[in-house]
């Protein structure tokens, strides 16, 4: 034995950091980069980075003991060298020295409203503030206004910020994580020779945005042996309980998982009750009531004969109960049983009725990973037949816009009948101006309008503004969130849904897993009042094309139907609903 094989197994033998500790490092790493005032490419590449671990399935921190790391889309060499780090030390190298020459405080200070890196770097470096309490009295004393821009309103912000108590966000896996994991363990346990029927369950099921645990309902010729094979799944981690029918574990990647090998006489019932949500539930118990049933997750007994009735499958037990069968999306008790009651259950939006993606970025934008020829021809594959680019507009400053337009004339010849738009996401200023010269944005084919920062100022105002501009097609996720890092922008969505009617502006539904903005409520509100939705991509590399599905999602909670969707529409359509 080597002693570097040795050293692995000395290294494997101790518990590996997960995957969330691990990009914890490269997050905190990125800020301390921005604070000093590094170029824009690192910390971009370490954030991204970051992400792509935190959806990764198995270990990040064996795949880059492995070498293997490396062949994930955003981390390279130096990345995973940095990953390797971890283990070996508990903390990457650059980042423990810059924790020693940089007060913790001071990263706090760029997150605060109204301050950024170099302005926090300023506060430190020109007035020696170190601490939150120090920046406090700063502002109090009216110190942090004789740095050459800032005023009395920054003092203020501060001191408002300082003053709320930071909300902690509740960190839960996102959709777009859990939905790919809970499947791939629902098709392995339905391989088993033991295994009969297997389905998710829980809120993953519902599709919501983000979930807790994952829950699996399976039946099965031998209970036993599936719990076993579940329990001894390569990627397991931990296994917390294990009995002869239920069975939870942990997964590599911090993942719950909760298998239930229940009756198949009573599949269907247990399979709603697991299903949830509560709500829907409860509401659902409370109707029966009425008609002298009650219903448990074994079965719907009559109250008054004492018989319990059973169904093998969720389509039986609601016919039982006098109802069609409600997707599960729509299972939150938002007047889901009244609508099926009174045959009004929509027929919702699904991913193959989608035509197009009207939101994607290509190499032209500095965070685009592939080239307009690429990202085109995955579109095309995946079935959909026109992708708009729309790079962000500074990016295409100085001539670079009309060098992107030849380029996309050309890669245009290479593609048959599929249409490649030119579009952009322009920014939206402070002021609610876009930062586009108007007789640009006329002549593109398609305008999403997006704001990336001062989510703290006017919002609203903002995006009214914005939707007035009669080249504005689409106003790109309107409130700004990142779920597990950000909250939501206030906005009056009232006032947005009716200025969207009004000037004939499209809402999106971005479909990145960390935004789905629209949230579901939202977009259900929108859509009832007329404003028609786009479900997009907002890919920035080829994989994220896939990411509609998640946004189809989002929409399916929101009630929307086909119709409702701007992009279930063939391009000429599309294009005769625009304002210009």
């Amino acid at each position: 034995m080597t002693l570097r094989t040795a050293h692995i197994i000395a290294l494997v033998a101790k518990t590996l950091p997960r995957n969330a500790d691990v990009a914890d490092q490269f997050d905190l790493l990125a800020d301390f980069l921005e604070l000093e005032g590094s170029d824009q490419f690192r910390p971009l590449a370490y954030r991204r980075a970051a992400q792509r671990m935190r959806e990764t399935g198995g270990s990040i921190a064996q795949l880059a003991l492995d070498g293997k790391a490396k062949d994930l889309s955003g981390i390279g060499k130096t990345i995973e060298e940095k990953i390797v780090q971890i283990v070996e030390d508990g903390r990457i190298e650059a980042l423990a020295k810059r924790e020693q020459r940089v007060p913790p405080d001071v990263v706090e200070f760029m997150h605060l409203p109204g301050l950024g890196p170099k302005t926090a770097r300023r506060i430190w470096q020109e007035l020696g503030v170190e601490t939150l309490d120090d920046l406090k009295k700063a502002a109090e004393t009216e110190q942090l206004r004789t740095l050459t821009g800032l005023g009395a309103k920054t003092e203020e912000n501060v001191l408002k910020a300082l003053a709320t108590p930071k909300k902690k966000i509740e960190q839960k896996p996102l959709l777009g994580r859990a939905l790919p994991a809970v499947r791939a363990v629902v098709a392995d346990l339905r391989e088993h020779p033991a295994a009969d029927q297997v389905s998710e369950a829980g809120s993953v099921r519902r599709l919501k945005e983000q979930v807790r645990d994952l829950d699996i309902i399976a039946t099965a010729s031998d209970p036993v042996a599936l719990i076993d094979h579940f329990t001894q799944l390569p990627w397991v981690d931990e296994i917390v309980a294990k009995g002869r029918t239920k069975a939870t574990v942990v997964a590599s990647d911090g993942l719950r998982f909760d298998l239930r090998v229940v009756p198949p006489e009573s599949y269907g019932n247990l399979l709603h009750h697991y299903t949830g949500s509560k709500q829907h539930n409860v509401a659902l118990r409370e109707e029966a009531v009425r008609r002298k049933l009650s219903i448990s997750e074994y079965g719907i007994q009559d109250t008054e004969t004492g018989e319990v009735f059973t169904d093998k499958t969720e389509e039986a037990m609601y016919k039982r109960l006098g109802y069609p069968w409600i997707p599960p999306e729509l299972r939150e008790n938002m007047g889901e049983l009244e609508a099926a009651r009174e045959g009004r259950l929509p027929r919702l939006v699904e991913l193959g009725d989608i035509r197009g993606d009207l939101h994607s970025h290509s190499t032209w934008s500095s965070d685009g990973k592939n080239t307009i020829e690429e990202m085109a021809r995955e579109a095309k594959r995946l079935g959909r037949s026109y992708i708009a680019v729309t790079d962000h507009s500074h990016y295409l400053r100085d001539g670079r816009l009309e060098a992107q337009r030849v380029e996309i004339d050309k890669v245009q010849k290479e593609l048959g009948r599929f249409k490649l738009l030119k579009g952009v996401e322009a920014n939206i200023r402070a002021d609610g101006s876009v930062d586009v010269d108007d007789e640009v944005l006329a002549d593109r084919d398609w305008v999403m309008a997006s704001i990336h920062s001062g989510l703290d100022k006017d919002l609203t105002e903002r995006v009214l503004s914005a939707m007035d501009n009669p080249n504005v097609d689409c106003i790109g996720h309107l409130t700004g969130r990142k779920l597990n890092r950000r909250e939501p922008a206030d906005v009056d969505l009232e006032r947005v849904v009716e200025r969207a009617l009004e000037t004939g502006t499209f809402l999106e539904i971005n479909a990145q897993p960390d935004r789905l903005d629209l949230r579901d409520a939202h977009a259900r509100l929108a859509g009832e009042a007329g404003v028609k939705i786009v479900i997009s991509s907002d890919s920035h590399e080829i994989p994220a094309l896939s990411n509609l599905e998640f946004g189809v999602a989002q929409a399916r909670r929101a009630w929307l139907g086909p119709d409702q969707i701007l992009n279930t529409r063939p391009w000429g359509e599309v294009k005769k609903l625009l304002k210009k």
